[in-house]
């Protein structure tokens, strides 16, 4: 192919095992990912690969199956609803209980799922050589770990640079959710669930499968999610549980709730398809590759799979500088405007700060002259279609207009996002922007100005330096470069 596109379909939701479970159905080489999980100085588990058949179709299963030390209830119906009635016994792949051979189970290798696994305690020698402490992992086995630690054990792996440095990126975007849900900063937030032995290897063979197949370009449909409540360790909490719409929030993924009962989208799938995420939509014309199917240990009103498909775009003739090959995307904003010429600059000020906090896309002023020639403002604001109403009654509570403008447009932007990246100055926020094969990098303003000071540097000379060293580390590493 010339140019391939990964088309991540999440019609019943995400979340690391299913990821995995596609991009390896998709081709994704196993020994490739054993040999990288083998290499983590991280014990307690073993891996399971097969084929089960979820509503009718055969899907791949990577089941991490963890001790008794650490296991946990994830993939507990009757633990997540405190509803035993509630699992569809007709469908149920838990992950505790597994079903008779022949109703869920067919190894496409015909190999016993003995031969698919490895436990890192046979490696312990390994483990104890790689731990950046000196001490063994299992040690911190059972403490809940921080970002650091988790960087620090993934580091120790012998993974290319492109695979550790998503599997960090992801890691990086779930700990700023959690830090936003448990408002902390990103180094004091401990991971639970996300710590857990089990969500690291998802996410560490996730990032290895993805550097596997080295697609060009991925896109990411909307997230299809449920409802209701279920059970963590803090008591019950709505779907989606909080961490899923801080990310959602934080990567401008696009949701879609429905009226099934449950979690359908994970904190580590959310995180997953925002940082694999380079493009909004598809082609308007492709063909089709492959097709991978990744199972869902939970039984749901819904097929319980994430479709991976491994695209190629066909781009028209004579135009080779189209969307898919500059990587943008087309959308409709609304803009609202008002003449303000009797309102104080301190409510100016506060209007357009609660406007930013509504979610306004762009809030900004322009100094005008009115009738009898009265210095005004022209207060412009750009929103969502769906945010009109919001707006309005932000600007009519805090301003004294009496009328707003408001005009559809449509307009083309290049996906991005914001990577957190520590550099030799401290930690700053990146605004990463892809252009064909390119990536701008373009530091945020907060950071740039927090750096300065911290530092002692001019902010036009720290903005330089950050852009720099952004260009020289993430452009290396690209996970799609």
């Amino acid at each position: 192919m010339k140019e391939s596109i990964l088309y991540l379909e999440c019609s019943s939701g995400i979340s690391g095992d299913m990821t995995v479970a596609a991009l390896l159905d998709l081709g994704a080489d196993r020994d490739v990912l054993e040999r990288a999980l083998k290499s983590l100085p991280l014990s307690g588990y073993s891996i399971e690969i097969k084929d089960v058949y979820k509503s009718g179709i055969r899907a791949c299963d990577f089941h991490v199956i963890l001790d008794a030390k650490h296991e946990n209830h994830d993939h507990d119906m009757e633990y997540l609803h405190g509803t035993p009635e509630y699992a569809d016994n007709e469908h149920v792949h838990d992950s505790h209980e597994h079903s008779t051979h022949d109703e869920l189970t067919h190894d496409s290798h015909e190999h016993s799922a003995h031969e698919h696994t490895h436990d890192s305690h046979e490696h312990s020698a390994h483990e104890h050589a790689h731990d950046s402490h000196g001490h063994s992992a299992h040690e911190h086995a059972h403490d809940a770990r921080n970002l650091q630690d988790i960087i620090r054990i993934i580091q120790a792996g012998d993974l290319s640079a492109t695979a550790a440095d998503l599997a960090i990126r992801i890691f990086e975007i779930v700990a700023r959710a959690e830090a936003r849900v448990h408002g902390k900063g990103m180094n004091e937030v401990h991971f639970h669930e996300v710590g857990a032995v089990d969500s690291i290897v998802d996410i560490v063979a996730a990032a290895v499968c993805l550097d596997n197949l080295h697609p060009d370009q991925v896109v990411v449909s909307t997230l299809t999610e449920g409802c209701g409540q279920i059970r963590c360790q803090h008591g019950l909490i709505p779907v989606p549980v909080p961490a899923v719409t801080a990310i959602a929030e934080q990567e401008s993924l696009v949701l879609r709730l429905t009226d099934i009962q449950g979690e359908l989208v994970t904190p580590t799938g959310a995180a997953i398809a925002a940082a694999v995420r380079t493009r909004e939509t598809l082609p308007e014309q492709f063909r089709i590759h492959r097709v991978g199917l990744g199972a869902g240990k939970r039984a749901y009103a819904t097929a319980g799979v994430l479709r991976a498909m491994l695209l190629e775009p066909i781009t028209k003739k004579g135009n080779s500088t189209d969307a898919a090959e500059r990587n943008d995307t087309s959308d409709s904003i609304l803009i609202l405007e008002t003449n303000i010429d009797d309102c104080t600059g301190e409510a100016l000020s506060f209007t357009m700060e609660q406007l930013f906090a509504a979610g306004a896309l762009d809030v900004f002023s322009i100094p005008i002259y009115m009738k009898k020639n009265r210095p005004a403002y022209l207060l412009k604001t750009i929103c969502n279609p769906e945010d009109r109403e919001k707006m309005e009654t932000i600007l009519f509570q805090n301003t004294t207009t009496i009328g707003i403008r408001r005009q559809s447009m449509q307009r083309t932007k290049l996906s991005r996002r914001i990577i957190t990246i520590e550099t030799d100055w401290g930690i700053a926020d990146v605004k990463c922007c892809d252009y064909g094969h390119s990536i701008r990098y373009f530091p945020e303003n907060d950071s740039v100005s927090r750096l300065a000071l911290e530092n002692g540097i001019g902010f036009p000379d720290m903005y330089q330096l950050l852009q720099q060293f952004a260009q020289k580390h993430l452009s290396a590493a690209a996970v799609l470069s």
